[in-house]
């Protein structure tokens, strides 16, 4: 097999992150794009991507790129992909996708062609007038951008920000990929001490300890490319033991979560204990307005309550405003809150170090950093 074209769909404004992840990951040919990164390689790249990748949402199969201003042309295009090199004859290969400013807006419309298209191919390779799809999922997946048509393969299933170990959440939880690039842009280490006094299910801490002691993300699950019988097994055990060689298990990483409700700290806890981190996380029930800490060095890494969703705004910023008085500069420490308050750092009592647009779901935030030691 040549080697094949990925795509890997982030978070906007994680783009940059996830392409230094990749090629952390010595991956081939690596390019950010909005929204994307691009890479290549063979069958191993599949599994290495999918088990190691912190920031990317999924890892897909770049089968095709091509401009569409008709169905026919749709149809034409999605004919030529060579869908039996990863589809069996009785696998499944449902379609899904997405078209955004294209002539072609129905979406309905073109995951009929689409179907229609890649059913056709495998019937004549195959020789068979009728494909029962009672095998393994290939999940077909299209995006139409200004009639650009990019066709892929999902190798990953469950999105990869599902680690595994939340299956119980809080209110409003972060998404995992959100979580471990505040722990990066919060530069956390193997030796670094993290707190989150607002820490709800956990997922911070849990994703700083997974980064600063290198343990894969998704080690712990599996992927939709794992039943294709296109990629052999040994692929996905040799990945998954490469990266168990790499977990850091000298990290003198720990990390300590507050927050006001019993539950809470319940959730943080059984969760730091299905990602295999309990032993690095401590959680106890503790106010904000409680905030004191005696470490010489520590990142205090947070999301705390958004008032368009859990609190009403005056809330919020009453929040904002005890979080300025007990969030003083000090020698060691840095401060890194997520807010979508363009009046934050106002209320917070003094303007940021840095900043950086994340999105938090759908919503537009910025992630406010506070690492100088000078007021």
């Amino acid at each position: 097999m040549e080697k094949l074209q990925f795509s890997a769909p982030c978070l906007m404004g994680l783009e940059g992150i996830c392409a230094d992840e990749l090629k952390r990951l010595e991956i081939e040919n690596v390019r950010a794009e909005n929204g994307r990164v691009l890479f290549e390689g063979g069958l191993s790249t599949i599994a290495r991507a999918n088990i190691c990748s912190r920031y990317a949402e999924r890892i897909q199969i770049l089968l095709g790129e091509f401009y569409v201003y008709s169905f026919e042309e749709l149809f034409q295009g999605v004919s030529k992909i060579p869908w039996e090199e990863f589809i069996g004859e009785k696998d499944a290969f449902p379609v899904k996708g997405h078209s955004v400013s294209s002539k072609l807006s129905s979406v309905p419309d073109c995951q009929k062609i689409i179907k229609k298209a890649a059913a056709k191919r495998l019937g004549q390779k195959y020789r068979t007038s009728w494909l029962e799809e009672t095998g393994s999922i290939h999940q077909i997946q299209f995006l139409i951008i200004k009639d650009k048509c990019s066709i892929m393969l999902d190798t990953s299933g469950a999105g990869l920000h599902k680690r595994g170990y939340r299956a119980n959440s809080a209110a409003a939880p972060i998404k995992e990929t959100l979580a471990t690039a505040m722990a990066e842009l919060s530069r956390v280490r193997p030796f670094s001490t993290v707190i989150d006094p607002f820490c709800g299910s956990g997922t911070i801490l849990i994703e700083s300890a997974l980064k600063a002691l290198n343990i894969a993300p998704g080690i712990r699950r599996s992927f939709a490319a794992e039943k294709w019988s296109a990629v052999p097994s040994s692929v996905w055990s040799m990945e998954r033991e490469r990266a168990m060689d790499n977990v850091r298990h000298d990290a003198e990483f720990q990390a300590f979560g507050y927050d006001i409700d019993d539950e809470a700290i319940s959730l943080t806890l059984e969760n730091a204990r299905k990602a295999g981190v309990e032993k690095r996380i401590r959680a106890e029930k503790r106010d904000i307005r409680e905030f004191d800490a005696d470490f010489e060095r520590a990142a205090v890494i947070c999301n705390p309550r958004y008032g368009e969703r859990l609190l009403d705004m005056e809330k919020a910023r009453e929040l904002y405003k005890v979080m300025g008085e007990k969030f003083q500069p000090k020698q060691g420490w840095s401060y890194a809150v997520i807010s979508p308050d363009d009046n934050f750092e106002n209320i917070f009592g003094r303007p940021a170090d840095k900043r950086r647009k994340l999105y938090n779901g759908m919503i537009k935030c910025q992630l406010y950093m506070y690492f100088r030691n000078n007021i």
